[in-house]
């Protein structure tokens, strides 16, 4: 036996509008109220029309239980179908004791006769005879349809000689009053409709102009970056849509003062960001000159030592291996702290939106080749590789900045890979963008740090392993200048290949390239280009 298939999941109907549902609701309204009213009035017309049909019926009733003079000549005993004021059609009938019919007679217009004897009446066929013949003999009407001639409104009466009459006048001309009042009504329904409609349409449309209006202002705040630099939050409901006595003007209302509590809470965190970014640019231009005193009198003193050592005569004093081995870590360390200030200064001028200056056209592919050979220089341990476009991949951008991206890039697949990683830097030009890429056969990233890999001060864990120690800025400075290119940055990572992607606005400006002296060379190998 087959295993039973899943149930599919039933499609979701697609949400109607507001305006869509209050034109809906009106049509459905103003149809259940005609619908009630034409039914109301056809059951009051019917039993108006059918109360003066048994007037009629009960005439005609009278008529036939009256007594008579033994000389039937005029007429005979269904001499009461004619005449009289009852309707052509109006038939009677005499029954015998057995309840059967014995004479019949259906009163006619000369018009339609043919044939011979009275032109005012013709006698019943067999079969409305029978038809006539099975009416309940309690003397109240009944409805009775004689087959040819329609539906009959018949009651029995007995007259004082004992001798029983069927009695009935047809209903043609109340049910065609009937159907003429339903057509009618169902035309004036349909109209009604159609105007309740367009009107109900117009209507709503005014009504939700307001609301309208609101929604548009909402809209318009939500596309703002709030979650991006210094933003002034001055949109806000007119007044005219904001008063409390309407519904609409109370949802406009909160929306001012939310959006009040929001450009408030804006400015606020405008003001500290502006403080923190002043605070780290002034605190980095500040420790730039301690730090090269430090590094100065460290240099000048191990100099100067090393010298008095040698005996060259210049005054100073001696100093022990310990001491200028300190002092190499004072220097070493003065020039990692000097390079920490410059990206934090880096970084605050970038914050601020100020764009690098030295902007011009140029040639991705000899960056990329000059990082590279910087990166195979401090990382011989691993396995250096480029792919480069025979055509030039033109931007207009900062070389140095641009050269410290591709410098931070290729220095992070170093540092946070294990020696024997190959690593592969690739340029192309791709629909509209310059494309350069930094890959990777290393450990990957972890799935919990990946997001955070382009912010300030995030550091891996130990599935990345580490040859030496960083500040943090790299990554965050690589997005920091890449934003000031017009430009976006992105990373995908698994075990065993990790890649960041820099994309960059095409320059379509040809550039001519200069000489790739290190690939010409032979130092670093050169796979294909892009197809």
């Amino acid at each position: 036996m087959s295993p039973a298939l899943p149930a599919r999941p039933r499609p979701r109907s697609r949400p109607r509008t507001l305006r869509t549902r209050l034109v809906l609701s009106t049509g459905m309204l103003v149809a259940v109220v005609c619908a009630v009213i034409g039914t109301v009035t056809a059951i009051v017309l019917r039993s108006y029309l059918y109360g003066q049909l048994d007037g009629q019926l009960g005439e005609v009733v009278r008529r036939a239980a009256a007594p008579r003079p033994p000389d039937l000549r005029r007429g005979g005993p269904l001499s009461f179908v004619q005449g009289g004021g009852q309707p052509i059609g109006t038939v009677g009938a005499l029954t015998g004791d057995d309840g059967r019919v014995t004479d019949s007679a259906v009163s006619t217009s000369p018009r339609t006769w043919h044939g011979d004897g009275d032109p005012l009446r013709e006698p019943l066929t067999a079969a409305q005879s029978d038809a006539l013949a099975r009416l309940p003999r309690d003397g109240r009407p009944h409805d009775v349809g004689l087959p040819g001639r329609g539906d009959y409104r018949a009651r029995s009466v007995t007259a004082p000689d004992g001798t029983t009459y069927l009695v009935g006048i047809p209903t043609t001309s109340v049910q065609e009053t009937l159907d003429t009042l339903i057509v009618v009504e169902v035309c004036v329904t349909a109209a009604g409709l159609v105007a309740a409609g367009i009107a109900a349409a117009a209507t709503v449309r005014l009504a939700l102009g307001p609301l309208r209006r609101v929604a548009a202002t909402a809209t318009r705040v939500s596309e703002l970056p709030l979650h991006q630099g210094e933003v002034a939050l001055h949109e806000r409901v007119p007044e005219a849509e904001a008063d409390p006595r309407t519904e609409v003007g109370q949802v406009g209302a909160a929306l001012n003062r939310m959006l009040g509590h929001v450009g408030s809470a804006l400015t606020v965190r405008q003001e500290s960001e502006t403080r923190v970014r002043q605070f780290v640019a002034d605190a980095s231009h500040e420790l730039r000159t301690p730090l090269a005193s430090i590094l100065g009198y460290a240099e000048l003193t191990r100099r100067t030592g090393a010298g008095a050592g040698t005996g060259s005569g210049d005054g100073g004093e001696a100093i022990g291996p310990r001491t200028r081995h300190a002092l190499g870590r004072i220097e070493s360390e003065a020039r990692r702290m000097t390079g920490l200030v410059e990206d934090l200064l880096l970084l605050a001028r970038l914050d601020t939106g100020r764009r690098p200056q030295a902007f011009a056209d140029l040639d991705l592919s000899p960056l990329v080749v000059d990082a590279v050979s910087d990166a195979r220089a401090a990382g011989p341990g691993h396995v250096w590789r480029m792919d480069l476009p025979a055509e030039p991949v033109a931007v207009r951008g900062d070389a140095a900045r641009l050269h410290q991206v591709l410098v931070n890039l290729l220095a992070n697949a170093r540092t946070h890979t294990p020696a024997g990683t190959t690593v592969t830097a690739r340029a192309a030009s791709r629909e509209g963008w310059a494309v350069v890429s930094v890959e990777d056969d290393g450990p990957g990233i972890p799935a919990e740090l990946l997001p955070h890999v382009f912010e300030r001060f995030a550091r891996g864990d130990a599935s990345r392993s580490r040859a030496a120690g960083g500040s943090g800025l790299g990554l965050a400075i690589v997005r920091a200048v890449v934003a000031a290119h017009g430009g976006e940055v992105g990373v995908q990572s698994a075990a065993g290949r990790t890649v960041f992607t820099v994309r960059l606005p095409v320059r379509h400006r040809r550039v001519a390239p200069p000489g790739l002296s290190a690939v010409a060379a032979g130092e670093i190998p050169l796979t294909r280009p892009f197809p």
